[in-house]
């Protein structure tokens, strides 16, 4: 008798991952493989669909390797990736998104802000669909980044026969089947979910009249909820995936909100059922996500959202977020004078640069009250790639105050420490902007790589005042994949069902009390204050010569 397995795949940033689990949510192998990606120009940031998916196969096949699993043990296969735009011809061949001309590149990726320029022009619409999404589109969403390829790249818009979000584009590869998600399409597009439909005034108000005037076609006709049977497994794919042709694909997840729901059911042995509306998933990477469910809409400037069944059935989402936070850590340590001497002890200790520095931080917090003291002069302003939420401005700038004159380790491990706290308060800063919207957050449930290091989820729990829950399976965002597999198979009646039965809870870290709490609320303070003061720095500069 063959067992009941799960694939889910998870595309990040930087590379594919897929992971297999049974009917509990334990899981029986992973396996990952990297792929390539282009930075033409400053903010232009560049991926290739064809060597995305040569990614997902070698992910595929190692975690199949792992788990022993043979090809009719896989019941279901679930997709996640992140919220990067895709554009095929109509003989499904990529096309170029690329000031190169080159179509292998035909993927704007998540991240990239090209399209800062045409996201204020949508922004000053005003139209009526910006209330879904925190009254400001951002740049890394799909309306500007398909209104900068008409205006810049007119000869590629037009060739481009579909315009996929990334996990959309994985089942139409899986599968054939041109089905689009409610979690793409309401969050990156501003498909009304909770009407069942485009807004074509939209964009014809924007510049993109074409894309309702051929009836949504490049865009999709069919929007299905997640987990739901989006098709089988082609019989070229499941070749190339070692697995059964005809093996159910599920409507996909953008990979941040397949993290949420690997995470927010999660609980110990014999625990009620949570309170969603106490908890935000927390999903720390190259940036980090946050998201929470209510039962009513919420609209809150700044917090992208409400978005109705986007992640959960039946419940509307609010997402805040950091564009960079893994992404600003490892920059900060690269960028400084002494990383390749820090790699190189790692390298020799067998550990890594993090676990080197925050050894080296409790050896410097000796004598001190409590280690997050270190950084009573030093502040980081996190804003390196803008504000995501809740300020919504992709516009600023992150600042470091309080330099010394050292380029020393200790010097490196200090600054690490003051970045990890400013991404901290960040999230400070979205968990009180909930709050005041009604949400009663008192719980981070926390998955990624970031919360691999323990200096990040203490921190987290100390700034946000919440306490940190890490479930059983931290690879949460893989086990969110796998759910849509379960579901889509029909061993699993809905998602609701899949989030009790397959995730639990590992520990918790409570947030301090007493001196630290005193602590990081003067710190919360600095951070809002060096906010305030980089918008004074722009007033006075307003007035200077222009720039040549």
């Amino acid at each position: 008798m063959s067992e009941r397995l799960y694939l889910g795949v998870d595309v990040g940033t930087e590379s594919a991952r897929a992971a297999l689990f049974d009917r509990s949510g334990m899981r029986r192998g992973i396996g990952s493989a990297p792929f390539p990606i282009w930075r033409p120009a400053e903010d232009f940031v560049e991926q290739s669909s064809d060597a995305i998916w040569e990614a997902v196969i070698a992910a595929a096949r190692a975690a199949m390797h792992e788990a022993s699993a043979r090809p009719a043990d896989v019941c279901g296969v679930g997709f996640d990736a992140t919220c990067s735009l895709v554009a095929l011809d109509a003989d499904d061949r990529p096309v170029s998104v690329s000031p190169s001309g080159a179509d292998a590149q035909n993927v704007i990726v998540w991240m990239d802000h090209r399209a800062l320029e045409q996201t204020a022009r949508i922004n000053a619409t005003g139209h009526d669909v910006l209330r879904y999404v925190g009254g400001v589109m951002s740049p890394e969403m799909e309306p500007p980044k398909l209104l900068w390829l008409k205006e810049r790249l007119p000869r590629s818009f037009a060739r481009a026969a579909r315009f996929f979000d990334l996990p959309d584009f994985l089942v139409y590869r899986a599968s054939g089947a041109d089905v689009r998600s409610l979690c793409t399409t309401v969050c990156k597009w501003t498909y009304r979910g909770d009407e069942g439909r485009w807004d074509d005034s939209f964009f014809r108000a924007i510049g993109l009249a074409e894309l309702a005037g051929e009836g949504h076609a490049r865009i999709g006709r069919d929007v299905r909820p997640m987990g739901e049977r989006a098709g089988a497994l082609s019989v070229r794919a499941a070749g190339e995936l070692g697995l059964v042709a005809g093996t159910p694909v599920a409507v996909a997840i953008i990979d941040a909100h397949a993290g949420g729901l690997g995470l927010l059911g999660a609980r110990a042995e014999g625990e009620p059922a949570p309170d969603l509306e106490t908890r935000l998933a927390l999903i720390g990477g190259t940036s980090s996500c946050h998201m929470a469910v209510s039962a009513e809409p919420r609209f809150i400037e700044g917090i992208w959202g409400p978005y109705y069944s986007a992640m959960v059935p039946g419940l509307w989402l609010t997402e805040g977020g950091q564009s960079a936070t893994g992404a600003l850590i490892d920059h900060v340590i690269r960028s400084h004078a002494r990383p390749p001497r820090a790699r190189r002890d790692a390298r020799r200790e067998g550990t890594t640069v993090y676990a080197l520095l925050n050894r080296r931080l409790d050896a410097l917090a000796a004598g001190l009250a409590f280690p997050a003291a270190l950084t009573r002069e030093l502040h980081v302003l996190p804003d390196f790639h803008g504000n995501r939420s809740p300020r919504a401005d992709p516009t600023l700038r992150g600042m470091i105050s309080g330099l010394r004159l050292s380029d020393s380790v200790d010097m490196l491990a200090l600054i690490y420490l003051a970045t990890v706290q400013a991404i901290a308060h960040g999230t400070r800063h979205i968990v009180d902007a909930l709050r005041a919207s009604g949400y009663r957050i008192d719980t981070l449930v926390a998955c990624g790589g970031d919360t691999k290091n323990p200096l990040f989820l203490r921190e987290h729990a100390d700034a946000s005042r919440c306490r940190v829950l890490l479930p059983r399976e931290r690879e949460a965002v893989l086990l969110g994949a796998a759910m849509l597999a379960a579901v889509a198979s029909g061993d699993v009646p809905d998602l609701v069902a899949a989030m009790s039965a397959m995730s639990g809870a590992d520990r918790t870290i409570d947030p301090a009390s007493g001196d630290v709490r005193a602590y990081h609320e003067q710190k919360h303070r600095v951070f809002h204050r060096m906010h305030q003061d980089q918008l004074a720095y722009r007033a006075l500069m307003e007035t200077a010569p222009p720039h040549e």
